[in-house]
């Protein structure tokens, strides 16, 4: 029986792909993969790649109720959970969580612009 060694590929379904995009690269500093399909904008992520994309057919983010993804948990590293927090609350990013410490270090949750609860830390 073939094993599933683990995840490979996260992408967001999103409204706006170029304004989802900008976000990413802008507001959390991802760089853009040198190739991506059509439709979509991969980002040069490790160890598991993390995308934004247009809609499948039949997908409506809007009938998405209170959000995309509930259920759904999506956590990205960075080198400081507090800064990134800063940064986001300063643009008027919303913050669904504020920063506390646990076991994965500082960490906290934000809307995306599609509303997507992503959620941040700084422990590796």
């Amino acid at each position: 029986m073939a094993a599933v060694t683990g995840p490979d590929f996260i992408a967001l379904q999103v409204r706006d792909l170029a304004a989802s995009a900008a976000f990413y690269e802008q507001r959390l500093g991802l760089r853009r993969a040198p190739v991506s399909p059509p439709r979509a904008v991969v980002f040069a992520t490790t160890p598991t790649a993390f995308a934004v994309r247009e809609p499948l057919p039949g997908v409506d983010l809007d009938a998405a109720v209170p959000r995309p993804g509930l259920g759904v948990a999506v956590w990205l590293h960075t080198d400081d959970a507090q800064e990134l927090h800063d940064s986001l609350a300063g643009a008027g990013v919303p913050v669904l969580a504020e920063p506390v410490d646990g076991p994965f270090g500082r960490t906290f949750t934000f809307a995306d612009p599609d509303g997507y609860a992503i959620t941040v830390h700084d422990r590796t």
